[in-house]
């Protein structure tokens, strides 16, 4: 299984070491670490491109490393994303600041939502998005994702507010050929 994608303007890829910078820059901005468990430091961001290359070995997926072609920097992960507990099959995103209102999440996160249907085999994907998180919910909306209801995610984010969004694979092919 070859897990790179490449879109008009994004590689998505394996994480690797290097995607430090990426990570802890999210990481360490209150608004971009607000709905992903607040700011932390390069050692937290550390953890989690430590949780999302570990994904990959342990499940066979996880989240990529977004490469935008551009420039060829590491701006944030997206992906296929289910730890344990998880309340589904998620297709994430989080981003750099300086990359917002580009598009890339729709991008990205559409290309790893036909990659976990057709490589991964899943039926169905959900978005865990926070109420508050009006710019993850147009994300969601644009790839015609609708609003499940309430989710409960596992501890330590069990506290968290959060709405679940999804679609099937078959809502999904069918807004493709529509």
């Amino acid at each position: 299984m070859d897990p790179r994608i490449e879109t008009e303007r994004l590689i998505l890829r394996l994480p690797e070491e290097g995607d430090l910078d990426a990570f802890a820059e999210i990481q360490a901005d209150e608004e971009a670490a607000r709905f992903i468990g607040g700011v932390q430091g390069r050692p937290g961001a550390w953890r989690a491109l430590a949780a999302m290359a570990g994904s990959w070995s342990l499940r066979g997926y996880g989240m990529f490393s977004v490469v935008e072609k551009a420039s060829g920097r590491c701006v944030g992960r997206l992906g296929p994303w289910m730890p344990e507990g998880w309340p589904g099959p998620e297709i994430g995103w989080g981003l750099v600041p300086s990359v917002w209102r580009r598009g890339y999440a729709t991008e990205g996160a559409a290309a790893s939502i036909d990659w976990a249907f057709e490589r991964l085999g899943w039926d169905d994907v959900i978005h865990c998005i926070d109420p508050d998180n009006a710019r993850s919910i147009r994300v969601a909306e644009r790839l015609g994702s609708r609003r499940r209801g309430p989710g409960r995610l596992p501890a330590p984010f069990d506290e968290a507010p959060v709405d679940l969004w999804g679609q099937t694979r078959e809502e999904w092919r069918a807004r493709q050929k529509g």
